[in-house]
């Protein structure tokens, strides 16, 4: 018997056995992987990562759900699952001896948090595979210039490489979604643009920006640097943030740490 959809916690399920295909292939599991999936579901895509990997950590917030998952794979013994809310799941107690290979179909609802949250523990995640609606994936990739770039592109480009990967039609999930979603791969970088004693600055001065998009940078980031102090980092005090390079706003957020640590 099929769950019952609730819209409190914007649940669309995949059902789709050739979108399951395609990206059960992009995040090709090995024996060795430490997998936590968000969001489970029904386990369509539980089962053939819980039959390809070492071990499945899956948080679901739905407890009927949460009951079921274990019914839907062979190999239970390597599954895992924890009821509970991803925005709030600290991954350093689910990373044990190697960082996580994290999946997940995100709730439309909070994506975006859940992004800036996941964000916020890089530090024990190898990648992230993640079906989201198709417009925040195109946000998250948004290149210099493009209309979609915005705080999101510059936040997570910092610190992953991003890439969108293929669109799904609302087709694959049960109810279909009234928009196209979109499959992305988020590698964090070895070494992240903004580093560790400048990402306070870095935070601050994107959300600035951002705050008045159509506004230019002497305006929006004047209570922090002066238009010299911009054109001194090498970028153009003129410009709007969405024409920005991540490490140009990096020069920016680098100035603001230093005159904060003086």
């Amino acid at each position: 018997m099929s769950h019952r959809p609730r819209k409190r916690w914007g649940q669309h399920f995949l059902h789709d056995r050739q979108a399951v295909a395609r990206i059960i292939d992009a995040i090709a599991p090995q024996t060795d992987d430490h997998i936590c999936e968000i969001g489970p579901g029904e386990g369509v895509l539980t089962e053939p990562l819980v039959a390809a990997a070492g071990r499945v950590d899956a948080i679901e917030i739905d407890r009927d759900l949460a009951a079921r998952l274990p019914g839907v794979v062979t190999a239970a013994d390597r599954l895992h699952v924890h009821v509970g809310d991803a925005l709030t799941v600290d991954l350093a107690t689910l990373a044990v001896g190697r960082r996580l290979r994290l999946v997940g179909n995100l709730p439309y609802n909070i994506s975006t948090p859940l992004l800036f949250h996941l964000l916020d523990q890089l530090a024990w995640i190898a990648d992230m595979h993640v079906m989201l609606q198709r417009e925040v994936v195109e946000r998250m990739a948004a290149a210099p210039g493009e209309p979609a770039r915005g705080r999101l592109a510059v936040m997570l480009q910092a610190y992953c490489r991003v890439e969108s990967l293929f669109r799904l039609a609302p087709g694959a999930f049960r109810p279909p979604p009234r928009v196209d979603s979109a499959v992305a791969r988020l590698t964090p970088l070895t070494e992240p643009v903004v580093q560790g004693g400048q990402a306070r600055a870095y935070a601050d001065i994107v959300r600035r920006a951002f705050g008045g998009r159509r506004k230019t940078l002497r305006r929006t980031l004047a209570p922090l640097l002066t238009a010299d102090a911009i054109t001194g980092c090498g970028v153009d005090p003129g410009l709007r943030p969405e024409r920005l390079t991540v490490a140009e706003f990096a020069a920016l957020a680098a100035t603001v740490a230093a005159d904060d640590a003086r």
